[in-house]
């Protein structure tokens, strides 16, 4: 799908028709068997392929699902792990996201902002446990955390020379911005930009998020092209598996790596899979679809 519009890639109805084409097929074993073989080929499999072998009711077949993940997995990566670190600038945010503690109206959690010197002693803390890689996290508030701080930030890491080495790359996860913050992104030397998309069905999207910038689904679902547009070609997505089923997200995510693919010539470099957790002032009782370790698992297999 070409379409730079978010409801037009993120297609709700040919979603409803995947789940429905999953459903009806989930016993068919001749189909599934045909699916694990393409899927060996290492050449991909569509979303609609991809929720047959996630709605998988036969054991046997669902087992050698989880092998071929993993012959996978060894051929491409072999047992090469790769670690990041996290890196929290600020936690000020001004979004209203009812499952995020960091949300605009929680009064309980402290608010900081790390100045340029509590970076260089984060990052230097981090390397001397061995870290050559991080993830800068920041929330959304235009007047406290603006690009031109994250910008300064990544600078100051890079900058950081200690003992024997440096931060060898930075990811950035920031809320969705302009091309031109993401070119000025690009420019500064980022690694992956990462963001969730948390759920991909537009009305349970705008329930969940009622207040601030990040209320906008469409704005949110584009920013992969307009980073695309900006010369980010090295992107992460995921979303928040329980904040809607994760039958509808696992598709729409899916569906909008083959966007990127169709637009760019190029999907995500990451998928992430987080789940729901408590934290403070989020109950996981306010969230029936969390889903379970062995689902989870599922998950990550099939994707």
């Amino acid at each position: 799908m070409n379409s730079k519009r978010a409801e037009e890639f993120i297609h709700h109805q040919e979603i409803l028709d995947t789940l429905e084409y999953a459903q009806a097929n989930r016993n068919n074993r001749r189909l599934i068997e045909s699916l694990i073989e393409k899927a060996g080929l290492c050449g991909g499999l569509s979303h609609r392929e991809a929720a047959v072998l996630l709605e998988c009711d036969e054991p046997d077949l669902t087992e050698r699902v989880f092998r071929l993940a993993k012959e996978i997995k060894q051929k491409f990566y072999g047992n090469r792990i790769v670690m990041f670190a996290p890196l929290y600038l600020s936690n000020y945010c001004v979004n209203g996201c009812v499952y995020c503690p960091y949300h605009a109206k929680n009064r309980t959690i402290l608010r900081k902002k790390l100045s340029q010197e509590e970076i260089r002693q984060e990052v230097i803390a981090l390397q001397d446990m061995g870290h050559k890689r991080l993830a800068l996290e920041a929330g959304e508030d235009p007047l406290r955390n603006p690009i031109d701080y994250i910008l300064e930030s990544i600078r100051t890491i890079y900058g950081i020379r200690h003992k024997n080495g440096s931060i060898r790359r930075v990811n950035v996860n920031i809320a969705a911005t302009t091309v031109e913050n993401y070119r000025r992104l690009k420019e500064v030397g980022i690694g992956t930009y990462i963001l969730f998309q948390e759920t991909y069905h537009k009305e349970n999207y705008e329930a969940l998020h009622p207040t601030g910038p990040k209320s906008n689904y469409a704005y949110h679902t584009e920013a992969m092209d307009r980073a695309m547009e900006g010369g980010i070609d090295d992107v992460g997505m995921g979303v928040l598996f329980g904040l809607n089923t994760y039958r509808y997200d696992f598709v729409g995510l899916l569906m909008h790596a083959e966007h990127l693919e169709a637009a760019f010539g190029v999907g995500p470099h990451t998928v992430s899979v987080p789940r729901i957790c408590p934290a403070d002032d989020i109950s996981t009782e306010d969230f029936p679809n969390a889903i379970s370790d062995e689902m989870f698992c599922r998950i990550v297999a099939v994707t």
